[in-house]
């Protein structure tokens, strides 16, 4: 399979996804507080659980670093057929 005419495309797509990432992750965080960031934090670490919105963006995310992943990898092997 030759990827090399996509690779541009590819890379693109990749910086597309990587500012999706980080909206995500940065969305997520919003709710807590810096202590709790660093491992600290006010509740003292206990686990709880996400629902709704928080849950959804929690799915989402995981959803996207996989594509993430496996669009590096594409990338990668494009990039490397072109030379």
């Amino acid at each position: 399979m030759n990827l090399q005419p996509l690779a541009p495309y590819l890379s693109i797509a990749e910086i597309i996804l990587a500012v999706v990432l980080i909206v995500l992750v940065l969305l997520q965080s919003k709710g807590s507080d810096l202590g709790g960031f660093m491992g600290g934090g006010g509740d003292s670490g206990g686990y709880r659980t996400k629902r709704g919105v928080e849950a959804t963006l929690h799915r989402l995310t995981i959803y996207f670093c996989v594509a993430f992943f496996i669009l590096t990898l594409l990338t990668f092997v494009a990039w490397g057929q072109a030379s």
